[in-house]
């Protein structure tokens, strides 16, 4: 029998410290992540958790300061150069804001063209404007011609971040990291881009790592994946995103949940709150002893939350960071 193949994407104690005036940031510690091929891969979480650093990393846009990232077995800071530009090439990034992540003074054409320009997969007009209007009829942006020859400025937002995706798909990638691709578009437009996204996936087999502070739009794109809750640069809970969803462990995965909006009125009366002991985030300057969600925590205990660090451990199918609830569930 063969050995399984590596996943396309494997972070394995992912660290990212910055030095600032204030002292040492610790944006992430110790991140583990697999993504493999034409899966999703959930990671969400408040802003400022650390979720945009650990996507920058995994895509190779930061070096991590510690842990490892690997790209179908290999370390991707040890990669030779052709290996680094097919790593460079087969993942891809498509970034939050389509105001800032296009150029304002290159063209429709320009913008998505310009990856296959430079690796000389195209070389005349003609070829790049054909392969433009197969990359905007991929993502649905039509009729395509329309889009080409226009700027970012004379187009919607949802039309922008199309046109981010498809730049993204130029490269044929195997790993798409979406760090809030939609959270600036409205709801309809945000709908069907993740319908575009979705079919990328069922299609081509991308593999996805989606960055994102909405559960609802992690339950819509990722139920046949997996959901990483992250909370100050750790990941507190993982598993199946119908088991995080429906039946969540950690205080703070409740939390997360209970504050989505209920459109049904008798639903949201009847929905449970989860009342936190503190609503202030601790700054990463200054992190608290033990656990980092202790003063918020409802289920917290005095010496031993703030005194130990809690792993993160496979329980059942998922995985939990949090002394309480590891005692408990395994006690039965």
């Amino acid at each position: 029998m063969e050995p399984a193949a590596p996943p396309l994407l494997q972070l394995s104690g992912l660290e990212q410290v910055f030095d600032t005036k204030r002292g040492k940031v610790p944006a992430v510690s110790g991140v583990d992540l697999t993504v493999g091929k034409g899966k999703v891969v959930c990671l969400v979480g408040e802003s400022g958790c650390g979720k945009t650093t650990t996507a920058r990393a995994a895509a190779g846009l930061t070096r991590p300061t510690g842990g490892q990232v690997l790209y179908r077995g290999k370390d991707v800071a040890r990669m030779a150069k052709q290996e680094w530009n097919t790593y460079r090439e087969d993942v891809q990034y498509i970034h939050q804001d389509p105001y800032a992540s296009l150029n304002p003074v290159r063209t429709i054409l320009s913008s998505v063209t310009g990856g296959l320009k430079a690796r000389g997969i195209v070389k005349t007009k003609k070829q790049a404007r054909e392969a433009a209007i197969e990359l905007l009829t991929r993502v649905d942006l039509t009729p395509p011609e329309y889009c080409l020859d226009k700027y970012p400025h004379q187009l919607s937002g949802g039309q922008r971040q199309r046109v981010s995706v498809a730049r993204a798909l130029a490269m044929e990638p195997k790993l798409l990291i979406a760090d809030e691709s939609t959270s600036m578009l409205d709801v309809s437009i945000r709908v069907s881009l993740l319908n575009t996204l979705g079919a990328l996936r069922d299609d081509l087999g991308v593999g996805f790592l989606f960055i994102t502070h909405d559960l609802a739009v992690a339950k819509y794109f990722a139920w046949d994946g997996e959901i990483a809750v992250m909370y100050l640069g750790k990941i507190v809970e993982q598993g199946p995103t119908p088991q995080i969803i429906g039946d969540p462990q950690h205080p703070y995965t409740k939390a997360l949940i209970s504050a989505v909006c209920e459109p049904d009125p008798k639903l949201a009366r009847a929905k449970k709150t989860i009342r936190l002991r503190s609503s202030e985030i601790p700054s990463l300057t200054d992190l608290p002893s033990g656990c980092a969600f202790h003063p918020r925590c409802p289920l917290y205990e005095p010496g031993l939350c703030d005194n130990e660090l809690p792993i993160l451990e496979s329980i059942d199918s998922r995985r939990l960071s949090c002394h309480v609830l590891a005692r408990d569930l395994k006690a039965g």
